[in-house]
């Protein structure tokens, strides 16, 4: 736990109702998904629950496998199983010194086994702003 009380939770800043994909979608619907909505990173569900990650790395690489057609390879064949995942309650700088320790580009945020949200290095940038200003501010 945070060893500051008044240390701002994850909630605060994460990117609340994140765009998802099906495990079963396609490497190509994940493109479109991500490119229409400017995206870096997508959770990856399987009947409503969570099951991987997926990020653009990944998929460009997989692309680069002889015999990939990404019409029908699947996403599963790209994700990532491995997922960092926090609950809204965690304290922002748990997860970015988690993040930072372990080179994550994004962190889900669960609650009842459910995404809720997710934390990117975008959202850290933002977060580290709040900070930097608040700290900038004469105290009364």
């Amino acid at each position: 736990m945070s060893k500051h009380p008044q240390t701002p939770r994850i909630k605060a800043y994460m990117t609340p109702t994140p765009h998802t994909i099906g495990v079963d979608q396609t490497l190509d619907r994940a493109h479109a998904i991500m490119h229409q909505h400017r995206l870096r990173h997508l959770p990856v569900l399987a009947g409503g629950r969570l099951v991987g990650i997926v990020s653009d790395r990944d998929l460009q690489m997989v692309e680069t496998f002889r015999d990939v057609d990404p019409r029908t390879v699947r996403v599963e064949e790209a994700m990532s199983q491995d997922v960092y995942t926090v609950t809204p309650d965690t304290p922002l700088d748990e997860v970015v010194h988690a993040m930072a320790t372990h080179k994550f580009g994004s962190t889900l945020v669960v609650e009842r086994d459910h995404v809720v949200g997710i934390f990117t290095t975008v959202d850290v940038c933002r977060a580290f702003v709040d900070v930097l200003r608040a700290r900038a501010e004469p105290t009364a």
